[in-house]
């Protein structure tokens, strides 16, 4: 039995890494056409564009992973069946549980390979293709570390802690300087917010520099006249699928202590938790499609029936949870439903072949 689990998750893991090949080439392909609508902007060429598609791999490779899963068993199956070897190994007394047994070691280590790329890959990747895109095209933001970045308004340089989904501001200091680059004030702010066209700052501690005295003052709140807009700061607002489960869960503690909707990572979290769950579902759903067809269907008929299961997935899973988010669905429900409602579709399918 060994040899022959062996034999299935070769023939499994093959096809099913072709199948991830053909999909990010032709998701990769798309990415890089839209990315090709910024060329020419400020220094943004060819290069960034395609050093931006490269590292945006990793999380395509991620997101695809289900289907590609569930196409590659359906295509290596298929290709057993096709020269009557599954037939040859329901004759020789080998049930379709076991069949699924390999099937489900060689997703479980896909989905061992997901989870390191999730939580390893992924995060570092996603900074430095939004970073590299961002220096291209000089929007005048400098990110220095996970949440803090510098800006330039007027004479005045500006360090940010942290940008809020909201668009708040936290830990701001400014640092405004004269026309011969002496330095004239500092300004902190626990808080920055913007409404009606206007900054305003809370929580202000400001200090001036006069000849041999500084001069110290601490109020509430005060308007902040600058230029900068709310809409600099969207490329370094904190995008849920460039990070790992770990900050996830720490990032929503951390919205939750500001009051801030936690709505969209939630709903990440909760997903990235079920993306090896379902990898290893989708494996299993492609077998009872295989052998329901094996006299009925030939290959081209059990990939265009793949091919429709994993776009059904796909789109459920993706439609419902913001479907959730929008009616106030616990976000918990909202990634977790459509998955078990392909594996209770599997186990009845499968149910109906012994």
């Amino acid at each position: 039995m060994r040899l022959l689990d062996r034999y299935l998750a070769s023939a499994i893991l093959t096809s099913t890494l072709l199948v991830l090949g053909v999909l990010l080439a032709l998701f990769t392909f798309i990415q890089f056409v839209d990315a090709l609508g910024d060329v020419g902007k400020a220094n943004y060429q060819l290069g960034d564009a395609i050093r931006f598609v490269l590292l945006s791999l990793p999380r395509q490779t991620h997101e695809v992973f289900p289907m590609a899963a569930l196409l590659g068993t359906t295509l290596g199956l298929s290709a057993l069946a096709v020269d009557s070897e599954l037939t040859a190994m329901r004759a020789a007394g080998v049930s379709v549980l076991q069949i699924v047994a390999a099937a489900i070691k060689v997703g479980l280590l896909l989905a061992l390979a997901a989870i390191l790329m999730s939580e390893f890959l992924v995060p570092v990747t996603e900074s430095m293709a939004e970073r590299g895109r961002s220096e291209a095209l000089n929007i005048r933001v400098k990110q220095q570390n996970d949440f803090g970045m510098w800006l330039r308004d007027g004479q005045a340089y500006v360090h940010v802690s942290e940008v809020l989904p909201d668009f708040s501001l936290l830990n701001i200091d400014i640092y405004r300087f004269d026309e011969k680059n002496r330095m004239q004030q500092h300004t902190h702010a626990l808080r920055g917010e913007h409404a009606q066209g206007q900054w305003k700052l809370i929580g202000v501690n400001e200090s001036t520099l006069a000849e041999n005295r500084v001069h110290s003052q601490r109020v509430t709140e005060m308007s902040w006249d600058s230029s900068i807009s709310p809409d600099l700061f969207t490329v370094f607002t904190v995008r849920p699928e460039s990070l790992s489960v770990v900050q996830l869960y720490r990032y929503i503690r951390h919205l939750e202590q500001n009051k801030q909707n936690t709505g969209p990572y939630a709903l990440a979290f909760w997903q990235k938790l079920a993306a090896p769950f379902s990898t290893v579902v989708m494996m299993v759903l492609a077998i009872p499609f295989v052998f329901g067809q094996l006299r009925s269907g030939g290959l081209g008929a059990r990939l265009f029936t793949g091919i429709v299961i994993g776009l059904a997935f796909f789109v459920i899973s993706r439609g419902f949870g913001y479907f959730g988010l929008l009616f106030n669905i616990p976000a918990v429900i909202g990634a977790l439903l459509p998955t078990t409602m392909f594996f209770i579709a599997a186990l009845v399918f499968l149910r109906r072949l012994r």
